[in-house]
């Protein structure tokens, strides 16, 4: 990536200028992934209302999402009149790796749940990010320690590819007001205390006082909770 390019996003805050600029420099070789959380919302509705065909929108469907996530994937599409592209995982491997362990071994080791995310997810992505080069996240820093050294800008050496976080310092108001404004569809477990939401039997609502990531994988006991999406 040339060093116009990089400034140009470094330095401009206005993401509907800068995906407009991407799309039109990167066209068929830029992707966003979207898991429906309420920041992820706010880049959908900025590549949908613009009509930035060149931009793939797809998500990772692990098979074990919550049912107001597919409303809010179903929401979307007919609020915008545009497909959002679905990856599975691999039904060999999640057969074999269910019928070797049981429904639910993610909450005997950590080492069986990063195996299912990486079966879940991590895999997946890797087929949806094949031949890209600029990856748009709804990455925030306030979701996570571990993210506050991330930069709006920055090369993946686990992909080979450049990430592009334009939400990384929005604050959560400043995310809410967007989706409220713009009239953007959103998932209603919002609503009831979740904000990091990911597969239902490792998602719960946080309780008063919680930091943003203890909703996630709750039985871990560590402060480094990733499924491996995001090194």
């Amino acid at each position: 990536m040339n060093h116009e390019i990089s400034n140009q996003l470094k330095q401009n805050q206005d993401i509907r200028e800068n995906l407009k600029f991407l799309a039109e420099n990167f066209s068929g070789k830029i992707v966003f992934s979207t898991s429906f959380g309420i920041e992820d919302q706010v880049i959908t509705d900025v590549i949908f209302s613009q009509k930035l065909s060149a931009v793939e929108v797809f998500t990772l469907d692990t098979g074990r999402l919550f049912q107001e996530t597919y409303a809010t994937w179903d929401k979307t599409q007919i609020q915008y009149g545009q497909k959002i592209s679905a990856y599975y995982p691999n039904n060999k491997k999640i057969e074999g790796f269910i019928n070797e362990n049981g429904i639910n071994p993610f909450y005997e080791s950590v080492n069986l749940r990063k195996q299912c995310c990486h079966i879940r997810k991590v895999e997946p992505l890797q087929r949806a990010l094949k031949d890209v080069k600029i990856w748009i996240t709804g990455l925030r820093a306030e979701h996570s320690p571990n993210r506050n050294e991330l930069e709006i800008l920055q090369w993946d050496e686990q992909y080979e590819l450049y990430k592009y976080n334009p939400l990384l310092h929005w604050t959560t108001e400043e995310v809410k007001d967007y989706v409220t404004k713009k009239g953007v569809p959103y998932n209603v477990l919002h609503d009831q205390g979740f904000v990091s939401i990911g597969c239902a039997p490792c998602t719960r609502a946080l309780k008063e006082g919680e930091d943003f990531r203890a909703g996630r994988w709750w039985w871990e006991d560590t402060s480094k909770k990733e499924c491996g999406l995001h090194s």
